[in-house]
């Protein structure tokens, strides 16, 4: 099994500013798109998952009033000490503003999380990883397990959007429409550039030059838009140290 030994806390103070932690739960329950390994930062062990969260989480401050929590999968994959511990934190800083992931799975889950926190006087933001909106492409190719080619279905639930960018098959008109699409329908948008890992698909160095000469200046001073080249970006994640 591969170790993960990343950081997990950092200031944002760019665009939205905030503060953001990487925590560990459970990992994703997916697993099964074809570009991702982020689950193996992930434990059984919710005891240890809870010691670690909470480390992480003490470094708060609450410096923007906002902040972002992710982990290798969805908010229902934290432990409930976690969760706690989250709204304790966000109490205690006057944090009003919380940005969680969700697999489109676990959409149906959403509402309740949102009235849980609007119960304490923060406002949620909840973002998934769509990916691309081309569907065919999406489930054929990347194996992502949405089942709507709907971007005003997906917006029902989700706030925010993830795109995955920098992989074959891509081409400048195809990004962008995804951009375009993304901003038409979505609050906000994160550009992750596809990096390789343990899986499958790899990251097409021709495609990655394509969005870096023409999407990126077009896209780098948008306030609604976060690009990041390396998935360590945001101050958060690591690489895979060893495996034993």
């Amino acid at each position: 099994m591969e170790e993960f030994t990343p950081n997990r806390y950092a200031v944002i103070h760019e665009k939205n500013p905030r503060e953001i932690v990487m925590l560990r739960g459970r990992g994703c329950s997916w697993r099964r798109c074809r570009f991702c390994d982020y689950h193996l930062d992930s434990s059984p062990d919710e005891g240890a998952n809870f010691a670690l969260n909470k480390e992480q989480l003490l470094k708060v401050t609450g410096i923007y009033r906002k902040l972002e929590v992710i982990n290798s999968g969805s908010f229902v994959d934290l432990d409930e000490a976690t969760l706690s511990q989250i709204a304790e934190v966000c109490q205690k800083h006057n944090i009003c503003q919380v940005h969680f992931e969700c697999h489109w799975r676990h959409r149906d889950a959403i509402a309740d999380f949102r009235r849980r926190f609007a119960g304490l006087g923060i406002t949620l933001k909840l973002k998934t990883g769509v990916e691309t909106f081309d569907a065919l492409f999406r489930e054929s190719y990347l194996g992502k397990g949405i089942d709507t080619d709907s971007p005003k279905e997906i917006a029902r639930y989700f706030d925010e959007v993830c795109l995955l960018l920098g992989i074959p098959g891509q081409t400048a008109e195809s990004m962008e429409h995804d951009i375009q699409t993304g901003l038409a329908h979505f609050e906000r948008i994160c550009v992750n550039i596809m990096q390789e890992n343990l899986r499958p698909i790899k990251p097409d160095p021709r495609v990655i030059a394509i969005f870096s000469r023409e999407l990126y200046p077009k896209y780098i001073k948008d306030s609604r838009v976060d690009i990041l080249m390396e998935n360590t970006a945001f101050g958060v994640g690591g690489v895979v140290e060893h495996a034993k």
